[in-house]
This record gives C-alpha cells, structure tokens and sequence, in this order.
C-alpha cells in the first residue's frame, strides 16, 4: 500500500472518529493512535462491545469490509463504517448484530446523559 493510500486511510479514520464523537457524545480515537499494532480497530471508542472498521475509498467492497470486520471484531459487534467521495458517511451492521448494537448505542447514551 502506498503512502498516499494509507495517508488517506488514516484522514479517512479521524474523519470516522470525529463523526462518532459528534453524533454520540463519546471519546473516540484513531485506533493506531490508541493502541497502535495490528489488532488495534481503526476507531477506539467508548462505545462497549462494538468494533469500527473504516473504509474510506471509492471502490468499496461490501462483503470483503464486512468479513474483515467480523473477523476482527471478536465478540464485539462489527460496524463497517464507509465514505467515498463526495458522500455522507454510511454504516453497514449485519442485521442480526442490529438489536446488540443498539442495546450498546443506548446504554452509552444513557450513560452520558
């Protein structure tokens, strides 16, 4: 991967994070920032149980971001969270991790409340 590729990944990441940050109200981070290695989500959060991965290209690859995610997620919910050009951010969860997420979403809003 070249560097303008990963330079775009990483803006791609803290424009990820600002969003999370400005639509829930929780600390939210660069993964490499955080926690840094290869095991480390593109976005840590204070958002339990839920695992960000990033995508910010325009050739998005569905169902290779959400295998990515789901293998990286663990037991946390995987959240595939993309943008191209030009477009607003979207987020992609398999529906049956849908109730789990939003229990997650709700109870950090309820704790930031």
């Amino acid at each position: 991967m070249g560097k303008r590729s990963r330079d775009k990944g990483a803006r791609g990441e803290r424009e990820a994070a600002a969003e999370l940050r400005r639509l829930f109200g929780v600390d939210a981070c660069r993964g490499a920032q955080h926690r840094g290695g290869p095991d480390a989500p593109d976005v840590c959060t204070a958002i339990e149980g839920v695992h960000f991965e990033v995508k910010r290209r325009e050739a998005f690859r569905l169902w290779e971001a959400v295998a990515q995610a789901v293998a990286d997620a663990g037991d946390n919910v995987p959240v595939v969270l993309h943008r191209s050009n030009g477009r607003p951010w979207i987020a992609v969860v398999r529906l049956d991790d849908l109730p789990r997420l939003a229990t997650q979403l709700y109870l950090t809003s309820a704790s930031n409340a």
